[in-house]
């Protein structure tokens, strides 16, 4: 099974970096996302950039992003290209077909995400560290690489229950958006807050255990993780797909 998921997994790709050229798939989207969060952010925000543990909320969201953008494909692209019949017919296992496509598309986001967390570093470094290096405290840069993979894989996980069931590319898009709305809520919702609450919640925040609240985080996306990719599994059948 491992070898016919890597096979999915070079079509994959090959289809999101040369084939698909789409904005947010192509050579454009890359050089876009690299630039802003490699380059412009850390300009804007100097050391801070590798010293405020805030970096989690960027590197968190990223990925998520990223991978939205290309994974609604998956299954309603193949549906639209008049593909996916030839792609079912295949003698590769029902597994191999799901889980290469959504390793692709985390590999995808979540490897952008360290390019550009490296490329950030090395920018922070180069204007603003003065002869020192400027590295993330230890737990900050665990903290990114766990949180952003565990953030691909759910956005991956989402994103095909959705393009498993929607006829086109775009419906797929226009639900994923309604996920995204929902799960990022919170965020849109804060600067609407009266001051006072506004207030409130920071003397919250401030005596919160990051650690410990890091680690429970980390537990529930494993535990949502594993439900998605188990309900996409399950929902998984050749027959179903070819009538949607």
């Amino acid at each position: 099974m491992i070898e016919d998921m890597n096979t999915i997994v070079r079509k994959e790709l090959r289809e999101l970096l040369f084939q698909r050229g789409r904005f947010r798939g192509g050579w454009v989207g890359i050089l876009f996302f690299v630039t802003v969060f490699g380059i412009v952010m850390p300009l804007q925000n100097g050391p801070d950039w590798v010293k405020s543990p805030i970096g989690l909320v960027y590197w968190a969201w990223v990925p998520f992003l990223l991978v939205s953008g290309v994974v609604a494909d998956s299954f309603a692209g193949e549906r639209e290209r008049h593909t996916l019949e030839t792609l079912l017919a295949s003698c590769l296992s029902d597994r191999a077909i799901l889980l290469g496509k959504m390793s692709a598309s985390i590999l995808y986001g979540w490897g952008l995400t360290m390019i550009s967390v490296v490329l950030g570093l090395i920018t922070t470094n180069l204007v603003f560290g003065k002869g020192q290096l400027l590295l993330y405290p230890v737990k900050i840069g665990f903290g990114i690489v766990v949180l952003s993979f565990l953030v691909a894989t759910l956005s991956s996980a989402l994103g095909i229950l959705v393009s498993l069931r929607a006829a086109t590319v775009r419906q797929a898009q226009q639900t994923f958006s309604i996920a995204f709305f929902v799960l990022f809520i919170p965020l849109f919702l804060v600067p609407m807050l009266p001051e006072t609450w506004k207030i409130q919640m920071m003397i919250f925040l401030a005596g919160l255990n990051y650690e410990a609240l890091a680690i429970l985080v980390v537990m529930v996306l494993v535990v949502l993780n594993i439900v998605l990719i188990s309900l996409a599994i399950s929902k998984f059948k050749r027959a179903r797909l070819i009538f949607v």
